[in-house]
């Protein structure tokens, strides 16, 4: 009995610190419990990684002003709102990544919202480049402005409307996610 105490204790003194880091560090990468958007503090409502065959290309995190479990409640509160991509794949083109974006929306809208979002998604892809190991991307949507798009701390241009932002959200945490794995981490499960 004694010994069953013991590894119980020496696998606790263990486990303790892993979960600690756990729930501050994805793949490599420091995530905040909250992000500062304008003068509003936002919460991190989940994070997870997203890969593709074996490859790990970026962690994303989500933060929103009151965060849920539930993509319809996400996706349905008004407020602010960022999405933010850490890179971890070491060179992903900027055709690759626009070509994701399409094919996110096409595959959670319809055919006419995606015909009334597509000259904004345009807008939307022309704002990236080549992504690298390290990047920070940020797209914030800031009520009354639209979705700011920051690469390393640098804004590349902003979309309007809350529709194009809750459109782009479906891209991670809709009905068909480009990631499983990943919606589950964003919705903080």
């Amino acid at each position: 009995m004694r010994m069953h105490l013991r590894v119980l204790l020496y696998i606790s003194l263990i486990a303790t610190p892993l979960l600690t880091l756990a729930a501050t560090e994805v793949a490599g990468v420091r995530i905040d419990d909250s992000c500062t958007l304008g003068d509003r503090s936002l919460k991190r409502n989940g994070a997870g990684v997203r890969s593709k065959f074996f490859f790990k290309i970026y962690v994303g995190v989500l933060c929103v002003e009151d965060p849920a479990r539930d993509a319809a409640a996400l996706l349905a509160a008004p407020g602010a709102k960022r999405m933010q991509m850490n890179m971890l794949y070491d060179k992903v083109e900027a055709e690759k990544i626009t070509d994701g974006w399409e094919e996110g929306f096409r595959a959670n809208l319809d055919a006419a919202e995606f015909a009334r979002l597509e000259p904004r998604l345009k807008q939307f892809n022309a704002m990236f480049h080549t992504l690298r190991k390290g990047d920070v991307v940020n797209m914030d949507y800031i009520p009354g402005r639209g979705t700011e798009v920051s690469i390393n701390g640098e804004s590349r241009g902003v979309v309007e409307g809350e529709d194009f932002f809750r459109a782009l959200l479906k891209v991670w945490i809709g009905k068909h996610p480009a990631d499983k794995s990943l919606k589950k981490g964003l919705l903080g499960k």
